[in-house]
């Protein structure tokens, strides 16, 4: 019979142990798990590259995280998006991802729009090898802005993604346009 870790609490003699509570990922264990797998060229090389469409790979990630490879055609991109109050880290196996983002905690339920202060822009470029971690706050968009060259990213998120929600935006003006669940995207 195969039993699991077990601790003992502080003071305790013998008897009695606990259970280990479960290990919840950090952003960094996360962030370390892309950067592995984006470096696994033979992983990589798996994903069938589609030249009008993302394709994806999904796997196990780290504690419990799920994980995605991910690529991204010439122009291809996500549009703004959340991940539904999950934290996470990706990174950039081939190719450029260019990303966008808002430095701002936005309110996650009872608006349909904002209109964003200024200074909340962020930009960023991810070559290949580039990582980056995100709170479970964050907003963004990802794309490829090659006119030539397919990039694939690695992807991990905690806990997994309960939700998406997706937005427009036009200026300053931010729109909660549509929530997909799992199920639309598995």
């Amino acid at each position: 019979m195969a039993v699991g870790p077990q601790t003992v609490a502080p003071g305790a003699s013998g008897g009695g142990a606990a259970p280990t509570v479960p290990s919840v990922p950090t952003q960094t264990e996360l962030l370390e798990f892309v950067r592995r797998t984006a470096a696994d060229s033979e992983l990589v090389s798996t994903l069938p590259l589609d030249p009008e469409g993302r394709t994806w790979i999904r796997l196990a990630g780290p504690a419990g995280s799920e994980a995605w490879i991910i690529s991204w055609p010439p122009g291809t991109g996500t549009g703004w998006h959340d991940h539904g109050g999950s934290y996470g880290a990706f990174a950039t196996a081939d190719g450029a991802l260019q990303e966008d983002s808002l430095a701002a905690r936005l309110p996650t339920e009872g608006w349909k729009t904002l209109e964003l202060a200024e200074g909340v822009d962020r930009e960023r470029k991810l070559a290949k090898g580039d990582a980056r971690a995100f709170g479970s706050h964050h907003v963004h968009e990802v794309r490829n802005e090659s006119d030539s060259e397919h990039a694939v990213s690695v992807h991990a998120y905690y806990p997994p993604l309960p939700l998406m929600r997706r937005y427009s935006r036009t200026g300053a003006v931010l729109r909660l346009e549509q929530v997909e669940r799992p199920q639309e995207w598995q």
